[in-house]
């Protein structure tokens, strides 16, 4: 129980990092039964949480407690592993191993003659950076999909106002999110309604990526304020459009035809080192998202309202399926309460 205990706080230190594309990662040194250091990973190219931990301690005859194996190559930052066997460290104990082919932290430190334990609370670490994960072992983003709607199941009336379904917390919330993910997508008809500017609250704003396959932005639209952004159209799409925005510093890409291929943009996205998609489109976007079978967990916020009408759309559109037994089954992993809104995380039962 002692151990899990140090595990557990060594994950809540985790948590506090921005750490994209690196993994979050907290550590704990303890030394008869007391904490003596601990530390996180605050952000890409700062030290790794194993240093932060040992900033100015004895380790000497110490446990170090850490949510994932220590690194042993250099990259922006020197091995940890070095560090941990020249502090008199004597037992590490790991949450998970790294998926990463280049670390060997485990096999360093045995074979320096430190104790390693592997698996304590693996899967809660593996929770943590289901980011980190995806994108190291597939080479695609990991893609949530966040959707809002009335207890009846409607993202907007029938003339498509929205605003607002959900309570003010539960946006402010849904802000503070997009500051976890490189990328936030959108579909155009989201960009001409509500003229979004897709930016995160308290931490850094991601790349914003519109579906255009018509390019029909209107070019004076928020999400164009910074050039932090991709609008993604279908080939053979207008030329003159396109370069009307490349002119403005836009980055344009085809992906499909018709209208933008979900798996094909993946495939680029991930190409170029973005981890992590928050996708937040409207019924057309979302539908594509799930009939491509690229969402890797949902994030429902649902309002006590009830709007109704046959016009009224729901959050996933497209085809649909012609029977239940064909429908994609999820698997709630929390249910949670923000004012007076209930939000549902679910994952497809595949990827548990």
């Amino acid at each position: 129980m002692e151990d899990e205990k140090y595990m557990a706080r060594a994950l809540a230190l985790a948590r506090k990092g921005f750490t994209s594309p690196n993994p979050m990662v907290g550590a704990v040194l303890v030394r008869n039964g007391a904490i003596i250091g601990e530390g996180h990973h605050v952000a890409a190219g700062l030290p790794h949480a194993e240093i932060n931990a040992l900033e100015g301690v004895d380790a000497e005859g110490s446990t170090l407690y850490v949510t994932l194996e220590p690194c042993s190559h250099h990259g922006r930052t020197p091995p940890c592993t070095d560090a941990i066997i020249e502090s008199g460290i004597v037992k590490v104990v790991c949450a998970m191993e790294d998926p990463n082919p280049k670390v060997r932290g485990i096999e360093l430190l045995r074979e320096a003659g430190i104790e390693v334990e592997v698996g304590l609370l693996e899967w809660e670490a593996m929770r943590l950076n289901e980011i980190y994960i995806k994108h190291m072992t597939t080479g695609l983003p990991f893609v949530l999909l966040k959707t809002a709607m009335s207890l009846d199941g409607k993202i907007s009336t029938f003339s498509g106002d929205s605003k607002w379904i959900t309570s003010k917390p539960s946006r402010s919330y849904s802000r503070q999110l997009r500051a976890r993910y490189d990328s936030i997508l959108v579909g155009v008809n989201t960009v001409i309604r509500d003229d979004p500017s897709l930016k995160a609250e308290n931490g850094k704003d991601p790349l914003r990526i519109v579906l255009d396959s018509g390019l029909r932005s209107p070019p004076h639209s928020k999400v164009f304020d910074d050039g932090n952004v991709i609008v993604v159209t279908s080939r053979g799409s207008d030329p003159s459009r396109r370069r009307g925005l490349e002119a403005r510093g836009i980055d344009v890409i085809e992906c499909g035809e018709g209208r933008p291929d979900m798996g094909e943009l993946m495939k680029v996205l991930g190409s170029r080192g973005i981890t992590s998609v928050f996708i937040e489109g409207g019924s057309e976007v979302n539908g594509s998202a799930v009939s491509s079978g690229m969402v890797d967990k949902f994030l429902f916020f649902i309002a006590p309202k009830i709007i109704g009408g046959r016009g009224a759309p729901g959050p996933i559109g497209g085809g649909g399926i012609e029977v239940v037994t064909d429908s994609l089954q999820l698997e709630i992993s929390s249910i949670e309460k923000i004012a007076d809104d209930i939000v549902v995380e679910a994952y497809p039962s595949k990827r548990l």
